[in-house]
């Protein structure tokens, strides 16, 4: 796999990661008790996007280090799927 390669699946990789880690630790306004107005209550009352955005890169660059183990040493192939 070359860099532009790689680059691009890492990513993607981190855009997928990202759903998976939003809601680690959020408590809404509602549960916080102060809900700001104009806004809904299940809004977050600390969003803390640069603790997401750090947890995220970690789980994104173990993720990516497995899938790049597995395309380097074909580890599945196509030949390795059953089809039915």
């Amino acid at each position: 796999m070359d860099i532009l390669q790689s680059i691009a699946v890492y990513f993607f990789i981190w855009w997928i990661t990202l759903f998976l880690v939003l809601p680690f630790g959020v408590r809404t306004q509602r549960e916080e008790g102060s809900i700001v107005p104009g806004t809904p209550e299940s809004a977050p009352a600390r969003p803390r996007l640069l603790r997401i955005a750090l947890i995220n890169t970690a789980l994104a660059t173990a993720v990516f280090i497995a899938v790049y183990l597995i395309i380097q040493y074909k580890l599945v192939t196509a030949d390795t799927i059953p089809f039915p």
